[in-house]
């Protein structure tokens, strides 16, 4: 018990460094101090309907830690597709998580990234996206984009750092809710989800 705990401490200590020189290297690409915390990611992974047999698909993987929370859920490795713009952490990934398809690319650039799988339609979008780093009209493109690869009525969950939206509102394009505030994760973070307006 004590070891496991030691070794889960030391694996956490691991993250947070190489998350941090990620983040001195690229502060824009990376966009938060510190990896997502497993309270958050829990509650991004929360929309997901594993039943579904739809694949995920997982923007800005980082240290792994939403990666796991949606594994949690009983989505098959195979059925998630992530995309990871960091090749440090793109390298720990696929080590760490063998069969699930990570994908090395920018989330601005899809089309490219996702290549064959261009045509397949998701359960939901799980970002990490840092927002907050691009200009609105980038995100906005972002997320209409992400829109088109899901079912009407399914979200693209967003986690920010700012108190409001990442993403203007435009209630005749896309439906944004605040999901979630989650204080258990440093520095606290807003959840939000992006439906196609119907």
């Amino acid at each position: 018990m004590v070891f496991r705990l030691k070794e889960r401490l030391g694996r956490k200590f691991e993250e947070e460094v190489q998350f941090f020189r990620c983040w001195q290297r690229d502060k824009k690409g990376v966009g938060a101090l510190m990896p997502t915390s497993v309270h958050a990611a829990r509650r991004m992974a929360s929309v997901i309907r594993p039943a579904s047999g739809m694949p995920v698909l997982e923007l800005g993987a980082g240290t792994g830690v939403i990666t796991k929370a949606i594994l949690d859920t009983g989505v098959k490795p195979q059925q998630l597709v992530s995309v990871e713009y960091s090749k440090d952490f793109y390298n720990r990934l696929t080590l760490r998580f063998p069969c699930v398809d990570f994908r090395l690319g920018d989330a601005f650039s899809l089309g490219e990234v996702l290549a064959e799988r261009n045509a397949e339609q998701f359960d939901c979008v799980i970002s990490a996206v840092p927002m907050l780093s691009f200009p609105m009209e980038l995100r906005i493109a972002l997320l209409e984009d992400l829109l088109t690869r899901i079912p009407a009525g399914r979200p693209v969950m967003q986690i920010t750092y700012g108190p409001l939206s990442p993403v203007i509102k435009m209630p005749d394009r896309y439906i944004v809710s605040h999901y979630d505030f989650v204080v258990r994760n440093i520095p606290p973070a807003q959840l939000w989800t992006y439906r196609r307006a119907v």
